[in-house]
């Protein structure tokens, strides 16, 4: 067993007591005490899964889990001693793939680890993507996009739409698809504010937003997004 796992939690002695459970189990553990060095030990380090504690002094839990889901599919537990009905909602639609209250069970904190890791998926860890030779680069890390060499402000809703687009570039992506991937499911009924950020993007990305190069219509479908 050799599994990297990622531990991103502020409390310093709770961290300690479970990266000694982790590395007597066998695994690769590692520790970031805030989110900005958890995004930064993610993509350097490429972890096999994370656990991820959901009150962080930095960054609010469920946006840094946001932006390890755009790094890469490894799978994201939650641990925190917060942990209502709606805390554990936003956690799934976050992109968690489990969530555990502190404190936990050892035995079963490990057994939920086996079975995400059994059922992971091949990672995709990238933390830029560039397209056309180079003239639109999207950063994951940092969340910064360069249009022609130039830096462009997108919101973070924006943003979260185009990391999804570019993700799936190549293949017509569904508008509910596209919806739930960049926003997650408590948007699953905003498709019709989809072809607004549509636009809005078009406008900062396209030489000509209305003869786009970048973000294709398949009409009566979705989205498309443009290897070039």
């Amino acid at each position: 067993m050799s599994e990297k796992i990622l531990i991103i939690d502020h409390e310093q002695a709770a961290s300690e007591r479970l990266l000694s459970l982790l590395v007597g189990r066998g695994y690769l553990a590692q520790h970031a005490s805030t989110g900005i060095g958890g995004l930064r030990s993610s993509y350097m380090q490429q972890p096999d899964l994370v656990l991820l504690e959901a009150n962080l002094p930095d960054m609010d839990g469920c946006e840094l889990c946001r932006r390890l889901r755009d790094l890469s599919d490894m799978p994201i537990i939650f641990i925190s001693a917060v942990g209502d009905t709606r805390d554990i909602v936003l956690g799934f639609e976050a992109g968690a793939d489990d969530y555990v209250r502190k404190p936990f069970d050892n035995d079963e904190l490990l057994a939920r680890i086996r079975t995400r890791l059994l059922r992971s998926p091949r990672q995709r860890n990238s933390e830029e993507l560039v397209f056309n030779n180079g003239e639109l680069r999207i950063n994951f890390i940092n969340r910064e996009v360069f249009v022609r060499g130039q830096p462009t402000h997108l919101t973070p809703k924006e943003f979260s739409l185009l990391a999804a687009l570019a993700r799936n570039a190549g293949r017509v992506v569904s508008r509910q698809e596209l919806v739930t991937q960049a926003w997650g499911e408590r948007y699953s009924d905003a498709t019709d504010s989809l072809k607004l950020y549509v636009h809005y993007l078009r406008r900062k990305l396209e030489r000509d937003p209305l003869q786009p190069e970048y973000i294709l219509t398949s009409r009566g479908v979705g989205y498309r997004f443009v290897k070039r």
